[in-house]
């Protein structure tokens, strides 16, 4: 929802073999599956339930994909968002999505500094230590596994940047966005999901 043409042209490149569906068969035969988003996380949701992508992404997830989540797509993966009411997400990671609880204005627009967890040290590779990315947001993951977060900003308060568990990374920042660290970033996705293909 709202960020595929750039996001596609981002991912291109940076190496990948892009193609943008709403085909469930065709999520199911990709060699690696990212999933993009801005917008309502309610309206998402539904929107996957419907076209059966939520069904196949967590499919691919379970087989060991790789999978990336930009920003919404990131959201979607936890239990549930209190985003205008309380909507069941894809239940990928244990937690919840809130609102943003910071005397900052909200949303939260701009770049900030990451801080890199050991979660994530394949993501983080080649990047400097503290590199400043591009977010466009107003709630943020909260994680019940701590072990998870990637990455983390301080937007008058910790903020969880990006989580990381096997085959499956997600940004709540904007890569696309992002300018060269971003680039980067993408880049060292499709290159995981490169090695993953060779290894299958």
């Amino acid at each position: 929802m709202g960020n595929l043409a750039s996001v596609a042209k981002a991912l291109e490149r940076s190496g990948a073999d892009v193609r943008v569906t709403g085909s469930a068969a065709a999520v199911r035969g990709a060699a690696a599956v990212v999933l993009p988003g801005v917008g309502a996380f309610r309206d998402a949701a539904a929107r996957l339930a419907q076209s059966g992508l939520g069904a196949a992404v967590l499919e691919r997830i379970t087989a060991g994909t790789p999978f990336l989540g930009v920003c919404l797509g990131l959201q979607l993966l936890f239990e549930s968002s209190g985003e205008g009411g309380r909507w069941p997400g894809l239940g990928v990671f244990a937690g919840t999505v809130e609102r943003l609880q910071t005397a900052l204005k909200v949303p939260h627009i701009g770049w900030n500094e990451l801080e890199w967890a050991p979660a994530g040290a394949a993501m983080a590779r080649g990047l400097p230590a503290a590199p400043a990315v591009y977010f466009v947001h107003s709630y943020a993951a909260l994680p019940a596994d701590p072990s998870i977060v990637a990455a983390s900003t301080d937007y008058a308060g910790s903020v969880v940047a990006a989580v990381a568990r096997d085959t499956v990374w997600a940004m709540q920042f904007h890569p696309e966005k992002s300018s060269v660290v971003g680039l980067r970033l993408l880049a060292n996705f499709v290159d995981r999901a490169k090695e993953e293909a060779q290894t299958s």
